[in-house]
């Protein structure tokens, strides 16, 4: 009973505190997502004689927002499951639950051009590819982080880190090697006009060398992002290095770079792009160099394929790295219907003792349709297939591959169940 009584001593006490503060607004938002799959061949090539999956999964999220001119709370639980997903009913209880806390922060105006926020909080950046909301999970990510927000003349500046504890501790500072311990950014961002802006973004992440011991090796990523956009043209490009050192101690040189241009002409939206993740072309040993860029917490089901395939590249590329190159077209049928077509043809980066010797790893098509059926719902739906090279084969260890396809229709609804305004100013 902790977590349902915790829950209602916090919502009372922002209800309380929205009371206080003229011009105050308090909304209720909430998001419920469910999504049907039929996986065969999803996130790995579809082996021959194996029978598809088909599954459902559900998000459900409750936002209770406050929002004043000195203050903004925002307090989100979430569930996620799988239907029926729960172990051994007993009394038509549940004993595998999967309530939990997506976000909790609290944002402080100091002054009219400077802001801080503490608590568990969305990083959304630029074009998502170091730091992401990763939103095609259905738990998405969250980060328990301090941002300070400063807007200096036409410039945005914000700056943030995280220390993350697995434990409470009373000495020593282990953490799991697989994830970020200590999170630290600078993000510079101006808009010249409507049309143009750029970012320059940079990071420090740290990892502990050992799940069991203490000392951090930090990796640095500096990079730019830019942006323009019309009425007819949309282009965005970025930039990263990568320097410091990886989990092992061996030094960084690494560099992703990646574009995107469309031309919208009337109902039709054609567009092409390219991405580029630098890789090894030696066996990593002590000593050596690691030209692998990580990707850090950035999305990867939006830049990388629907299918999934290359989500943790030092496995998925056996350190080679990877090329993406690009055709998309986009078509909306009415206001409230369109389609999205991308067509992505893979490559290794770099060949190493690891891989084969061709690059080639396959062509995926995705097909997408949307139904903005209302402001607050959508429907979705996807086709995506993949066909394979041998290197994919050998990569995946799937000697004998079959035709590997995926198919999903996810509702997603997101109305909004209460708002007030409170104002006391006489």
């Amino acid at each position: 009973m902790k977590a349902p009584l915790a829950f209602l001593l916090s919502l009372s006490a922002l209800l309380f505190t929205a009371s206080l503060d003229s011009n105050a607004q308090f909304r209720v938002e909430t998001q419920l997502r469910s999504r049907a799959e039929i996986r065969d061949g999803y996130q790995k090539l579809a082996a021959m004689g194996s029978d598809p999956a088909f599954l459902v999964s559900q998000r459900t999220r409750l936002s209770f927002v406050y929002e004043s001119k000195t203050m903004k709370l925002r307090f989100t639980p979430q569930d996620v499951r799988l239907w029926g997903d729960q172990a051994k009913m007993s009394n038509g209880v549940g004993d595998n639950p999967s309530l939990d806390l997506f976000e909790a922060y609290a944002e402080i105006s100091i002054g009219s051009k400077a802001w801080i926020s503490a608590g568990r909080q969305q990083l959304v950046y630029d074009n998502r590819r170091l730091l992401g909301d990763r939103n095609w999970n259905q738990n998405g990510i969250s980060y328990d982080a301090l941002v300070v927000r400063l807007k200096p003349g036409k410039f945005n500046l914000h700056a943030g880190a995280s220390w993350n504890t697995l434990s409470d501790a009373l000495s020593g500072n282990p953490y799991p090697t697989s994830r970020i311990k200590s999170l630290n950014f600078v993000w510079l961002n101006r808009s010249f006009n409507n049309n143009l802006k750029f970012s320059l973004l940079h990071l420090s992440t740290g990892v502990t060398r050992t799940d069991t011991t203490n000392p951090l090796n930090f990796r640095h990523t500096t990079g730019i992002y830019s942006e323009y956009k019309n009425e007819t043209i949309n282009f965005w490009g970025n930039v990263y290095y990568q320097y410091g050192k990886n989990r092992q101690g061996n030094k960084v040189n690494a560099f992703l770079a990646d574009a995107d241009v469309s031309f919208r002409l009337k109902r039709f939206t054609p567009g092409l792009g390219f991405g580029y993740l630098s890789g090894n072309s030696k066996t990593i040993t002590k000593g050596s160099t690691d030209h692998l860029f990580d990707i850090l917490y950035g999305n990867t089901h939006r830049y990388f394929g629907y299918m999934d395939y290359f989500r943790s590249f030092a496995t998925d590329t056996r350190q080679g790295g990877l090329a993406d190159y690009y055709l998309w077209l986009d078509y909306r049928f009415s206001d409230k219907v369109s389609m999205r077509n991308i067509a992505h043809a893979f490559s290794l980066a770099r060949t190493n003792p690891s891989t084969p010797a061709d690059k080639h790893i396959g062509i995926e098509n995705d097909l997408i349709f949307r139904f903005k059926f209302a402001a607050w719902g959508e429907l979705e739906n996807g086709y995506c297939f993949f066909l394979p090279s041998s290197t994919l084969e050998t990569i995946q260890s799937v000697a004998d591959s079959k035709f590997s396809q995926f198919f999903y229709v996810q509702l997603t609804l997101t109305p909004e169940l209460f708002r007030q305004t409170i104002n006391q100013e006489k």
